[in-house]
């Protein structure tokens, strides 16, 4: 992904000249004067494992959003999260602090992808299995308890809560403005679909298209028009996958 290579880019400058992160960071009390960086601060990190962690969550996450939003709208979430995330930093506790970091922007790429697909499963460091909304719940709680000073010190928690509402709210402006307007003129699909993998064919095609949010709507109408163009052996595993887990039995 665009995102990925040009955060590890500027992260690498950073390392070769500490003026980088100056120019780039933001501090909430000077933001008038250098309004750029209620975008650009979301380019800069701290460490190794700070860039490592919020790069690791953009990779599993990001793909799949952005297969099915198209990158212009990806991008306007990731930016606008980050945004989100600067907003949130104007508060007392953070008005003077420096703030960096793709947090924000990660965090509302990661509820987007939540508010779409709420029931996928997500392993908390690669073990503890989690359905994808309750991790945003939990996100979010952290994200308040921390700003409220109760733990995590020293990290801009209501910066990630303001990528959490924007990635969220976004979400359900898509779902409602004309912009998704081809998503929904993919909703009818042929009943007809050539290939085997018969018993699958007859699950998928019963799928209740009219009952799903209107994004994943969308992607299963792509997903079964595949289908009826390519047969069932062009799908993805993924892909299988997401036909049946809105598949009827």
């Amino acid at each position: 992904m665009t995102i990925i290579a040009v955060t590890v880019g500027v992260f690498f400058l950073q390392q070769t000249s500490p003026a980088v992160t100056d120019a780039l960071i933001l501090v909430p009390a000077h933001a008038l004067e250098r309004p750029w960086t209620l975008f650009t601060y979301m380019f800069l990190h701290a460490s190794v494992g700070h860039i490592l962690f919020n790069m690791l969550a953009l990779y599993f996450f990001g793909p799949r959003l952005e297969t099915l939003l198209g990158g212009r709208r990806f991008v306007t979430l990731y930016l606008l999260s980050g945004l989100g995330g600067a907003v949130l930093s104007f508060l007392p506790q953070y008005y003077y602090a420096p703030i960096l970091g793709a947090s924000g922007a990660v965090y509302g790429v990661v509820t987007a992808y939540a508010r779409v697909w709420p029931r996928d499963r997500i392993y908390i460091y690669g073990i503890l299995p989690i359905q994808a909304w309750w991790f945003i719940v939990l996100m979010a709680a952290y994200s308040i308890a921390g700003g409220l000073g109760l733990v995590g010190q020293g990290v801009a928690h209501f910066a990630h809560l303001g990528g959490i509402f924007v990635g969220y709210f976004y979400m359900g402006w898509l779902a409602r403005n004309s912009a998704t307007k081809r998503f929904r003129q993919r909703a009818e699909i042929s009943p007809v679909i050539p290939g085997g993998d018969a018993e699958a064919l007859r699950r998928w095609n019963a799928i209740p298209l009219a009952q799903l949010h209107e994004l994943n709507r969308g992607e299963v109408a792509r997903l079964l028009d595949k289908v009826r163009t390519q047969g069932a052996r062009s799908l993805t595993p993924d892909e299988r996958a997401t036909l049946d887990r809105f598949s009827v039995s």
